[in-house]
Parts: C-alpha cells; structure tokens; sequence
C-alpha cells in the first residue's frame, strides 16, 4: 500500500512538470491518472487501520480525505472549477478539525492557534493585491479555516506530548500533516497567484502528499506492522 502511494505521488508529480514543458501537454495524462490514485490510496490506508485511535477520529479523517479526493478532481476538470474544489478542501479541513477536537478541546494551547492564524494572515496581507476580487471572501474564509485547522492540530500535538500518553505520536503525525498542507496551500496560492515558483509541482504535491499520508498514519494506534498496514 506505501509502494502503491509512493509510486502514484511521483506519477502525479512527474506529469505535472512534465506537462508545464514546452511541447509536453501530451504528458498530462499522467498526472490527471496519478493524483487521485494516489489520495485514493490514503484513503485506503486509513480505511484499512485495524487499531485506529479511535472510530470517530478514523471516519472524520476518512471524511476529509474523501473530500479532498473531490477537491483534486474538481480541480483538474477542464471547466474552471477552482472555487468548487476550493470548497470541497473547505470542507475535508473541517472534517480533519472536527476530528482533532475528539480528544483535546479547541484552542486548548492558544498559543499554537494564533501563531498559525498570525500565518494565514501574513500569507493573505502578501497575496491580496493580486488575488481576484471574487476570490478574496472565499480564499478569506478558505485561509481562515485551513489556519484553525493547523492550529488545533499543533497544540493538540504539544498537549499529548507534554503528557507522554498513548496518543502522543499520532498527534506529532496529524500536526507535522497540518503544517504540510499549510505549506502546500501556501505554495499554491503563491505560483498561482503571485509569481510563477520553479519547479512548483515538485514542491506543491510533494507537500500535499506528504500532507494526506501523515494525517492517514495519525489513524494508527500502533504500529503499521500491529495494524495490518505492513
């Protein structure tokens, strides 16, 4: 199941930047095949968990990555459908944010919270002068969510790891996966944007990948062997 995600991300990834070449659109195939197999795969990767943390925390997860499933078909129709993908991600951050709430209260190290909204804030004071106007509400309330998000799932992870229990490492994997999606995004917005990023598929899904597969891996309880993901 790794091999298969590890694969179908270097596929996505490599037809990406192999179709933003001169004369390489014939590749696109290859990234239009790739990246929703490769989210798919997660899917089943945390489907497929034997011991989750808990069955709410593995169906809001589950939830999110359905959606972001969507998110990336959406995105990749031929019609201009980035608002609707853009809140089809809405939606899978609210999934993840409900799910990162089960055990530890909202906000509960404030400190994690604000630094990641402080974040969001810098990234739409950067990128405002050259977003759409019909963008700016939904990349606000895109941006605004994406950044609570993040943040819950920071302090959720410090919370476990200042009381070294059971769920200490799967929160470092749902947080280090927080702090990649936010960087994906950020990536995004930026080369879409604001200034076109060299090598940006690279960057982009190589975080968004690593972004889904930590979040799935947070489902575990044990380890990959213990739960039947070897």
């Amino acid at each position: 199941m790794a091999l298969g995600v590890l694969l179908s991300a270097i596929g996505a990834i490599a037809g990406a930047m192999l179709a933003d070449t001169e004369d390489g659109s014939q590749w696109m195939w290859l990234h239009w095949a790739c990246k929703p197999l490769a989210t798919s795969l997660v899917f089943a990767l945390a489907w497929r968990v034997r011991e989750p943390i808990s069955a709410r925390y593995r169906a809001w997860v589950l939830g999110g990555l359905g959606l972001a499933l969507a998110g990336d078909v959406l995105l990749m129709l031929p019609q201009d459908l980035f608002v609707e993908g853009l809140v089809a991600f809405l939606f899978a951050h609210l999934c993840f944010l409900v799910a990162l709430t089960g055990d530890t209260r909202f906000g509960a190290k404030p400190v994690a919270l604000l630094i990641c909204l402080a974040y969001a804030a810098l990234c739409m004071w950067s990128l405002w002068p050259t977003l759409p106007e019909e963008l700016h509400a939904p990349i606000v309330v895109y941006t605004g969510v994406l950044a609570a998000m993040g943040g819950q799932a920071v302090g959720r992870a410090w919370h476990h790891a200042l009381a070294r229990d059971a769920l200490a490492n799967p929160a470092w994997l749902a947080g280090a996966g927080s702090i990649l999606f936010m960087l994906s995004d950020t990536l995004l917005a930026w080369n879409r944007f604001r200034i076109s990023l060299p090598w940006a598929a690279l960057w982009i899904l190589g975080s968004y990948f690593g972004a889904l597969w930590l979040l799935a891996r947070s489902v575990m309880r044990a380890s990959p062997e213990d739960a039947g993901l070897a």
